[in-house]
């Protein structure tokens, strides 16, 4: 019902990578980060999982009970899933089979999968079992009589489809196998039949043949045709070539049609055995597809299990209030592509979204980890509410209801929307829907404009916030002067990213701590980018020069010094102490209320006193 899972809207989804990565595709995602799943429901069920968490703090615990009993018990947890990995997609072929496109290899895969499941239960029933458990043990059960009906009906190699016939198994129905037989015996009887009419005939040569045209033919020589008379044979001739001469015989057409008709027959049985096997099926759907679902409910937890020993992830502690603790939290995706790289691992970072200090201003330099650290927490929460333990030391999280991100840039050209203004929906969106029990995450907010546009935005939407939505939120930023809010907004708390400087160097320490940044070594980002010396050592003078306070002044003086215009030749700047005759002539002129000729006129004095350099 509405309300029972996590709203997450689409641009939250696309920014935090549940599901696909950002080139569409699922490598780099959350969920193919995770997954350990070993069957085709249950992977269906962890992403279903993902895509809508709970905000029922019983219902979670519920599923985290079901993956903390395979977490305690490691042998039970790994025949558990070597029983999974011979599962067939039960789910998918039940789906086929109430479609009508099912065929013998569906059936095949219900009966493998119920008595498969029917082998966990008994497995797990030696266990004290929490909830979700046992109600998933429960419907793995009393499945027998369409194991058993499906096992004796079914022979061991299927066809791919029904027409194909040859699924029947041999015994299942005694009239099928005499017309299977007399099919399967054809050439048997042809061969007896032609050795007879050869002895009758005294031709050895003598050959039953068959093609689509006739059907099933005697053929001779033409040389051994005229050494005996066909008709008192009981032949019928049908055809003559240059190398051959056809009959046919009575017997002959009469074996030909016992033949035909017992293939057909034999088909049509066929179908009808599995037109009454896809009835039983069917009969029995809701307790199959029950079965599926807690197979999949039972691959889940496993899988789930074995993702949080390996990584050492820990149960989160879910209450119905909005408190926000993280201890040593880390990103699973960025931490599983530094251990399959074999790089240093991964540092994990506190996060206390406490009522009195529900608001963190996060500033520090690029590269540092803030987007990380951003992602890293909305993704714990999705992954404790979804069910599943979290990469961290320790985990108590107040349920949040709906889940906010806007973090990264990214335009959408087709609908006319800019990157900036793509950016500000996404903040719009977050702005009028968060709730106190949300968690939003924000990213540079108002970098995509002018410098006192974005602070301004960046401003009040920080306010709003705070005072408006009143909800848990991380808000990273390069604009050093939100610091200041933090006098007058008591739920703020500033947070920078800690770097170190070593011998002319930056260190990037990727650790969070109380405080506030007072540089964001962009520079030193650009060279790591590779952008060429020259470039990096001017900027680095610009930056001085800004960093000097000069005002107004230094901006003007700094693009004058700009090797660009560096060739040009500076104009003087130095001022007569004395007006000048030509400044004096014009200081006192009206030019309205010239004449053509008073104009004239003053334009020879003008001339002239130039030419002769006279001084008043």
């Amino acid at each position: 019902s509405n309300g029972d899972v996590m709203e997450i809207d689409a641009a939250t989804r696309r920014n935090l990578e549940i599901t696909r990565g950002m080139d569409g595709g699922r490598t780099g995602s959350l969920l193919a980060t995770i997954d350990r799943t070993l069957t085709g429901p249950g992977a269906r069920l962890l992403a279903a999982r993902l895509a809508a968490p709970l905000t029922d703090a019983e219902a979670i615990g519920a599923r985290h009970d079901a993956v903390a009993l395979f977490v305690g018990n490691a042998g039970q947890r790994h025949n558990v899933r070597e029983a999974l990995r011979q599962c067939p997609d039960l789910e998918r072929a039940l789906s086929r089979v109430a479609l009508g496109r099912g065929g013998p290899r569906d059936l095949a895969a219900i009966r493998e999968g119920l008595r498969q499941g029917t082998a966990l239960a008994i497995a797990l029933r030696k266990l004290e079992l929490p909830k979700i458990l046992q109600t998933a043990t429960h419907a793995l059960q009393g499945h027998e009589a369409l194991i058993e009906e499906l096992a004796k009906a079914l022979a061991e190699e299927l066809p791919l489809l029904t027409r194909d016939g040859g699924f029947v198994a041999k015994g299942y129905r005694a009239e099928l196998d005499e017309l299977r037989s007399l099919r399967d015996e054809s050439r048997k009887l042809i061969a007896a039949l032609e050795q007879r009419y050869r002895s009758t005939t005294g031709v050895n040569s003598l050959k039953i043949r068959h093609n689509n045209v006739l059907g099933y033919f005697i053929e001779l020589t033409p040389t051994n045709a005229e050494k005996f008379e066909p008709n008192a044979a009981g032949f019928i001739h049908r055809q003559t070539l240059a190398s051959a001469v056809r009959y046919s015989s009575v017997e002959l057409g009469e074996l030909e049609s016992k033949i035909g008709r017992a293939a057909d027959l034999a088909l049509a049985q066929e179908l009808e055995i599995f037109a009454a096997l896809v009835l039983l099926v069917n009969e029995a759907a809701d307790a199959v597809a029950g079965a599926a679902t807690a197979l999949a409910e039972i691959d889940v937890a496993a899988a789930l299990a074995e993702l949080a020993v390996e990584g050492q992830w820990v149960r989160p502690t879910i209450e119905d209030n909005a408190e926000f603790h993280i201890k040593g939290g880390r990103h699973p995706v960025v931490e599983a592509a530094l251990r399959l790289r074999e790089q240093k691992s991964f540092v994990g970072n506190d996060c206390d979204l406490s009522p009195e200090k529900r608001l963190w201003l996060i500033t520090g330099p690029n590269m540092a980890g803030k987007s990380t650290f951003l992602r890293q927490n909305a993704l714990i929460v999705l992954l404790a509410q979804a069910g599943a333990y979290v990469p961290a030391e320790a985990a108590r999280i107040g349920i949040v209801d709906r889940l906010f991100s806007r973090v990264g840039a990214a335009d959408d050209l087709a609908r006319g929307r800019s990157t900036f203004m793509v950016e500000m929906v996404e903040t719009a969106a977050i702005l009028n829907q968060a709730t106190e029990r949300s968690l939003v995450i924000l990213d540079e907010i108002g970098r995509g404009t002018a410098t006192y546009d974005g602070l301004s935005i960046a401003w009040a939407t920080l306010e709003h916030l705070h005072e408006v939505n009143r909800c848990r939120a991380l808000f990273a930023t390069h604009y050093h002067e939100l610091v200041s809010l933090g006098s007058r907004l008591p739920a703020l708390a500033p947070h920078t990213m800690r770097v170190k400087e070593w011998q002319g160097d930056v260190v990037f320490l990727h650790e969070v701590a109380p405080g506030a940044a007072d540089r964001s070594y962009g520079i030193h980002v650009a060279k790591l980018a590779g952008l060429p010396s020259a470039v990096i050592a001017r900027a680095e003078q610009v930056l001085r020069a800004l960093e000097q306070g000069e005002q107004s002044g230094a901006v003007t003086k700094l693009a004058e010094d700009l090797p660009l215009f560096a060739a040009l030749p500076t104009p003087s700047r130095a001022k007569p102490t004395a007006p000048s005759v030509v400044e004096r002539a014009l200081q006192d002129v009206v030019a309205d209320e010239l004449s053509p000729k008073d104009a004239l006129d003053l334009v020879y004095r003008l001339v002239s006193a130039l030419r002769d350099g006279k001084k008043e």
